[in-house]
């Protein structure tokens, strides 16, 4: 399947692995690759030496990084340590990119600025960004609240009047070769894919909280702000993160300003952080998309692309021909 993405990339296939926070590591990047996508490590909140450790663990393989904008502006160094492993490419989401693009540009990377609204992507188009990534309110993790079916095709229209040259991805509740095929349809060059590859051999998440997502469809997930206030992070508006509705998440979902109070934040944040670290998904958020429904099984990340890919190329030539018959 030859796209211009997969063309300006120099990759078999177009779909690229979303720089998930801790669970994107080195091997779960390496294996997206040598399956024929771009793996893509995530710096998540930053740790330097975790960034070490994970560029350790993909070997020789070519792999890029992607960032948190504004948490990357607190530590603006590990843009510098990350272009030092000469990338694939560099990713930035959420917030703007512009502070960071023009040393990543001047590396020679390919620029890819993730967007969920036109307005993010008109910033993209000034940072001179290379791919930009459309992702849908239904993706795992943080986003904001356009959906994919329609952001898009907007953003493909955009682009195709503004920045013709400017590459694009679909992201959000992608996991099988129907998203690939409908991404295609709409305007994108390819897919940048999260949870499926989250719940896969290689994902640096607990087999516990894997199950949870296997085991869960669509409506168990819920966005919210309650995973973020309880480890004290202050994400940025518009941004929320969509989990599983575990059983920490609906006791404090709608009672937000009580769980930030300094005494009960003293109270429920080491209770998260030791089941998170136990792996028991019930008390702790689950950082996963919609697209759980289409999960049934756990499985190597190279059979996952494979298999995505696949389905789209039968799909795609099973419809054009029906409807030319």
């Amino acid at each position: 399947m030859r796209t211009r993405l997969t063309e300006r990339l120099r990759i078999a296939h177009p779909v690229v692995l979303a720089p998930m926070g801790t669970a994107a590591g080195g091997a779960l990047a390496a294996a997206v690759t040598q399956a024929g996508g771009l793996g893509l490590i995530g710096a998540g909140y930053g740790d330097a030496d975790w960034l070490e450790r994970e560029f350790a663990a993909a070997g020789d393989a070519r792999v890029g990084c992607g960032f948190i904008t504004w948490s990357l502006a607190r530590r603006p160094e590990l843009l510098q340590q990350v272009l030092r492993h000469s990338p694939a490419a560099i990713m930035l989401s959420f917030g703007s990119p512009l502070g960071f693009a023009r040393l990543v540009r001047s590396s020679g990377t390919p620029l890819i600025c993730q967007v969920q609204t036109l307005a993010h992507a008109r910033e993209a188009v000034e940072a001179q960004a290379d791919i930009i990534v459309a992702q849908g309110a239904e993706a795992g993790g943080h986003g904001a609240s356009r959906a994919t079916l329609t952001l898009v095709p907007e953003i493909a229209d955009y682009l195709a009047r503004a920045a013709s040259d400017t590459l694009l991805l679909a992201a959000g509740g992608i996991a099988d070769g129907r998203g690939l095929a409908a991404a295609l349809m709409l305007g994108a060059d390819g897919v940048l894919v999260g949870s499926r590859f989250w719940a896969s051999e290689e994902a640096l998440v607990p087999q516990s909280f894997k199950a949870a997502a296997v085991a869960a469809a669509g409506d168990d997930t819920i966005r919210t702000t309650v995973v973020d206030i309880v480890r004290k992070i202050d994400w940025p508006k518009p941004f929320t993160a969509r989990v599983l509705k575990t059983g920490f998440t609906m006791q404090w979902h709608g009672r937000e300003p009580e769980l930030a109070t300094p005494a009960v934040l003293e109270r429920e944040m080491p209770r998260y952080l030791e089941a998170a670290a136990r792996g028991d998904a019930e008390n702790t958020g689950v950082l996963v998309g919609e697209a759980v429904a289409l999960i049934r099984e756990v499985q190597p990340a190279g059979a996952i692309l494979r298999q995505i890919v696949r389905e789209a190329e039968e799909l795609l030539a099973r419809r054009a021909s029906s409807v030319t018959e």
